[in-house]
């Protein structure tokens, strides 16, 4: 079992469920899936970078991406109907937990300059939305097979009602928010 997803079973359910006063264990925020998302506009020009992105990709989320495709006509930006514009990965169970544990653990701390999550991350519904500069920062790209840093956006939706619990749930599994 992943380290992360025992910390949740063992402590962080408890004390969440005492904190917010919740009498079932199934209503204490949890969290559901991990969405990671990378654009690719230059894919429009030159698809090899599609099958370089993927492997890099697939190796930091444990799973094959999904090639996202343009929904709609944009002449500004060149971009044509059902033309591939980006990559995705959604990422649930103990893949989920050991990527979480992989950028609270590893990933953050080699960020130059970071002094922690800010709490504008979060949405309404309590999903935290980040964005990460370069996708060398995980150990599993290797940069010297990257032509050129490309930026991800990772997005950890949780069962929380709202912004306060996520970032309780998040807080006990040691995710750094700014003070």
């Amino acid at each position: 079992m992943q380290r992360l997803k025992e910390k949740y079973l063992s402590e962080v359910r408890e004390k969440l469920q005492q904190e917010f006063g919740l009498k079932n264990h199934l209503a204490v925020p949890r969290i559901k899936k991990i969405v990671i998302n990378i654009g690719l506009g230059e894919a429009k020009d030159n698809a090899g970078i599609l099958d370089k992105v993927k492997v890099y990709f697939a190796a930091l989320a444990g799973q094959l991406p999904v090639v996202t495709l343009a929904k709609k006509s944009i002449a500004s930006f060149k971009v044509v109907k059902g033309q591939p514009i980006g990559m995705m990965v959604t990422i649930r169970g103990d893949k989920m937990y050991a990527f979480l544990d992989k950028l609270i653990s590893i990933v953050l701390p080699k960020v130059r300059d970071f002094k922690g999550i800010s709490e504008q991350s979060f949405d309404a519904a309590g999903n935290l939305n980040m964005g990460l500069k370069e996708q060398v920062i995980f150990p599993e790209v290797d940069y010297k097979t990257v032509d050129r840093t490309r930026g991800l956006a990772v997005t950890i939706t949780t069962s929380a009602s709202n912004r306060k619990e996520s970032k309780k749930l998040l807080e006990y599994l040691g995710m750094p928010f700014r003070n």
